[in-house]
């Protein structure tokens, strides 16, 4: 039962609200109240009646497991895992255009080792990884030590890649390595494999984000760069290492796609793994010009936007109207974000 108390006729909540005397309506308003502070609570809302709309309109396709397979899996897994990088990025001041082109060369890197260079199956796999890593710290480079903006960097380091994929595929797929074959279960070919990757992943970070010092200093960073400066933060490892993370984790996804697909594609990744991560982020709750952010909010988005694009299919929408829709939602989803974070921060001075 919640205690409250008395001023001036009014009983009060230890929040300092007015109860209804009421303990479980009390106890309702402030577990409402208190879903409505996190930065989650927005896009949590917006997903789950994006959910409950398309399962409604068409309950045989949308709730069945195959389809759940293509929503969660093959969608709103790769997206949420490159929005973590994107999102320690995005904090800290940074944005990599680059990740989806990380996401299509590091494959090709694990072929190109396996097949032609005789590199064991498992360390061309950890290489390709190590690749995405070396890309992420090229990123930083330029970006940290180099002093160039990093959305100018890393578009260039992507059409760099893109063109490379391109060059060492001449332009056409190519197959899995049977070599290694027998780590696809644990990396992407098994139906739930790359949900689990994106759960693992998300919590993970959210954990590092949120509990540790480098996600502290990571916020730090984003909010004030020359306070963190004065701080005894150093600034320039912190962005190194979220880049490097994000180039991990690009290389990651891209390994995983090829193994489910059972094939190498040079036109996979790009620019949409890449923005719809970064929409994935922003709706999820994280600030574009650094400071804040959540990694949760972050995954949520991803599956909110998976939903739409798995929704409209479903429901048998025009493929010509589509991305106007999207378009639509995405803006709905920013404009309903900004003002709940207005309200939330009213509701705490």
């Amino acid at each position: 039962m919640s205690k409250m108390t008395e001023q001036g006729g009014t009983l009060l909540l230890p929040d300092g609200t007015p109860g209804s005397g009421n303990g479980t309506v009390d106890m309702l308003r402030r577990g409402l109240r208190g879903l409505g502070r996190q930065r989650e609570a927005t896009i949590l809302i917006v997903t789950v009646a994006l959910l409950l709309y398309f399962g409604l309109t068409n309950p045989t396709t949308f709730v069945s497991r195959t389809n759940f397979v293509i929503l969660f899996s093959e969608n709103a897994a790769p997206i949420a895992i490159i929005a973590v990088g994107e999102v320690l990025l995005l904090i800290c001041g940074e944005i990599d255009l680059s990740v989806g082109f990380i996401y299509t060369m590091a494959p090709f890197i694990m072929f190109y080792l396996n097949v032609y260079y005789g590199v064991p199956a498992l360390l061309a796999i950890i290489l390709s990884l190590v690749f995405g890593l070396l890309c992420g710290f090229i990123n930083g480079f330029l970006t940290v030590t180099l002093h160039l903006p990093s959305f100018i960097t890393t578009l260039g380091t992507g059409f760099i890649l893109a063109g490379g994929a391109l060059y060492l595929a001449h332009a056409e797929p190519k197959s899995i390595p049977p070599a290694t074959i027998g780590y696809g279960d644990w990396i992407g070919t098994s139906p739930w494999s790359q949900t689990i990757w994106a759960v693992v992943i998300v919590a993970i970070f959210a954990v590092v984000l949120t509990r540790t010092r480098w996600g502290l200093h990571t916020i730090a960073t984003g909010g004030n760069q020359l306070g963190a400066r004065e701080a005894g933060i150093n600034v320039g490892r912190i962005k190194y290492g979220n880049f490097m993370i994000t180039g991990v984790l690009g290389a990651l996804v891209g390994i995983q796609v090829a193994f489910y697909e059972n094939t190498i594609d040079p036109l996979a990744g790009g620019y949409t793994p890449m923005f719809f991560s970064v929409t994935a982020a922003v709706i999820g709750g994280t600030a574009m010009l650094g400071g804040s952010g959540t990694i949760i909010g972050a995954g949520i988005g991803a599956i909110a936007l998976s939903t739409l694009i798995d929704g409209f299919d479903v429901v048998g929408i025009s493929a010509n109207i589509v991305q106007v829709i999207f378009g639509a939602a995405i803006l709905v989803a920013m404009i309903a974000n900004v003002q709940l974070t207005r309200l939330r921060e009213r509701g705490t001075t």
